[in-house]
Parts: structure tokens; sequence; C-alpha cells
């Protein structure tokens, strides 16, 4: 199948992470240098805060750090103390709102600007839940810097408030540990393994005015925001992550069928198929992929069983997991657990 001509989307980001791991592994004494070029990344990505970077570069980097420094909670710890300034634009015209709730709306409306690889999304309902979707990444490759932004966008509401502001509850999508470090930050409901990756209030925020708003200033930035918006390249994103992105979080709930991809992103299943086929791609494909990579990095986790990752990956019995996975690898699950551990 001939893939299409179109230009994929390759994310950017301002590499604010990328360079605050890069000092904290400097500390911990690891080779940052080394890692930097496993990573794809240049040390001008690193001394010119002018210098995006890749997203996908930027995630296998905090990948990297984290094992090297042996710092699980790498992206978490990276946005307690960080300066929210360095965030640029995005944080001015945050701070400058008259409410939370209007602070929010920019936020999620101008959030590009800052990483291309992470959409915000305002619902607003009797909560109001903010909500990171992913675009041109795969979801399965991350895990630090979706905590550090959440944390960070908790963080952030607090400052511009002047209150201890909690959340309802804080969803992500990875698997992980609620930790007594995290819930002490957090102070409300944390899920790992979740359908979605968001940060829940209360409606109550609405009624929540911000100290240093400035309405003559937040109208300026608006328009430098506006116009940051539009220089960013109109690029098609990958279908094929897209509908990776949604098997991945319908897999658990044995709902990973072609039907139900297309119904959760709006198309009719030939749609589904003929996109894909433009990238030389077919349902099954991303499926049998997706399923393969996840079955590696769960079997690295001894807290999981092999019937629970089984389950994981959308299997009903052990068996036909085990069965797959020979076909993936040539090799038994319990083979390859116990060469990791």
């Amino acid at each position: 199948m001939r893939a299409s001509n179109r230009s994929v989307f390759v994310p950017n980001a301002k590499g604010i992470i990328t360079r605050l791991a890069y000092a904290f592994g400097q500390e911990k004494g690891a080779d940052v240098e080394t890692l930097l070029r496993r990573s794809g990344l240049s040390h001008k990505q690193i001394d010119d805060a002018d210098t995006r970077v890749e997203v996908r570069k930027q995630i296998k980097f905090l990948d990297l750090v984290a094992d090297a420094t042996g710092d699980d909670l790498l992206g978490f710890h990276l946005s307690q103390s960080f300066d929210l300034r360095k965030v640029g634009l995005l944080y001015y015209v945050f701070a400058s709102s008259d409410r939370l709730d209007e602070a929010l709306r920019r936020a999620a409306r101008y959030s590009s600007i800052v990483n291309e690889g992470i959409r915000l999304t305002l619902h607003e309902r009797k909560e109001i839940g903010v909500v990171f979707e992913y675009s041109g990444v795969a979801r399965r490759s991350d895990r630090h810097q979706i905590e550090f932004w959440i944390a960070g966008l908790i963080r952030a509401c607090r400052q511009i408030t002047n209150r201890r502001l909690t959340a309802d509850r804080v969803s992500f999508a990875h698997r992980g540990k609620v930790t007594s470090e995290l819930s002490a930050f957090f102070g409300s409901e944390i899920r790992f393994g979740a359908g979605v990756d968001e940060a829940v209030f209360s409606s109550s925020i609405r009624d929540i005015a911000i100290p240093g708003g400035d309405p003559y200033l937040n109208e300026l930035l608006l328009r430098y925001c506006e116009d940051a918006l539009s220089q960013q390249k109109a690029s098609q994103t990958s279908f094929g992550l897209n509908v990776e992105n949604t098997i991945a979080v319908l897999m658990p709930h044995g709902k990973a069928h072609i039907s139900e991809v297309a119904r959760k992103l709006g198309v009719g299943q030939r749609t589904l198929a003929r996109r894909l086929a433009s990238e030389g791609l077919t349902f099954s494909m991303v499926l049998q992929r997706l399923r393969c990579e996840l079955a590696k990095r769960h079997l690295t986790d001894n807290d999981l069983s092999i019937s629970k990752i089984a389950w994981l990956l959308g299997y009903q019995d052990v068996s036909a997991f085990t069965n797959a996975f020979r076909r993936w690898t040539g090799r038994a699950p319990r083979v390859i657990r116990g060469q990791s551990a």
C-alpha cells in the first residue's frame, strides 16, 4: 500500500522540561551529554531558550534522565520549584486574566504555543475539567511530561489566586502509584490507568478572582497569543497515532474494536480504514503494534501479574495473550519477565 505524500506533523515544544531535566541530571552526576545524544538533542537546544525541541525527543530524554537518576517521579519533581514565568507568554496571559475559569480557558486555547504535542480542552458542566490530549505523539510513550504539566497547572492556579486550591480529582492515563508525596501535593483523589489525562475542579472556581488580573494587559497579550497561533505550521496529524491513542484507553475494557474506535473519532469504519491505508497502515497493524509495545513495558513492572497484563491489553484469558506474545517475539511472556528481573 502506497503511503500518502502529505507531510507528517512533528510537534515541538519550548523545551522547558528538557532544560530542567538537564540541570537536574547534571546536579545528580548523570552523564547528561550522553543522554542528550541518545535522545537526538543538541547542546544548543539546552543553551538557547529560544530553540524549540521535538516533543518525542523531549519525552525520551526525560525517561533517560529518570532512569539515570533513579527518580520515578521526575516530571512531578521538576514541576515543583521552577519559575512559572519560564512558560512565557502563556503564563502571563493566564496570570493577567480576571477569574480562574477565564484563565483556564486561555490556557486551553493557547497551550499549543508552549507544547504542540499536548492540547488542553476545557469541559464546563457541573464540574470544570481540563483535559490533556496528545497530538502527533503516542500517548503510551509519555509519563514524566504529563505529570509535569498537570502538577504545573495546579501550581500555577495556586500561585495566581494566592490560594491552596485542589482539584476534585486528577487522572493519568499511564500506570503509576499514588504516593504520600503526590497525595500531599494534589490533596485530592488521584487515578492512574484512567481513560483520560485530566484535572477536574469544582464549579465554584468560577467565582475565584485573580488578584493580579489586569484586563488591559490581558487584552494586549491575547493579541500576541492569537498571532502566535496563526504562525504555527498547519500540519496534518498522523491519523494512525490518533487511532492508537484511542485504542489505548479502550483496551482494558475489551472495547478496542474498529467500530468503537471509529465512533470515538467521529468517522465511519470505511473512512477510518481508508485514512489508515493512506499512511500504509491497517487497524489490525496499529492494534497489534500497540499491544506488543505495551506488553513489553508492562512485563518490566513486577507488580503486574501476567493475567493483569492480559486484561490491560484487552485479552479475555492469559492463554490468548501468551499465544499472541509468542507470535510477536518468539518467546513467552514469562521468559521476557525473567530476563528483565
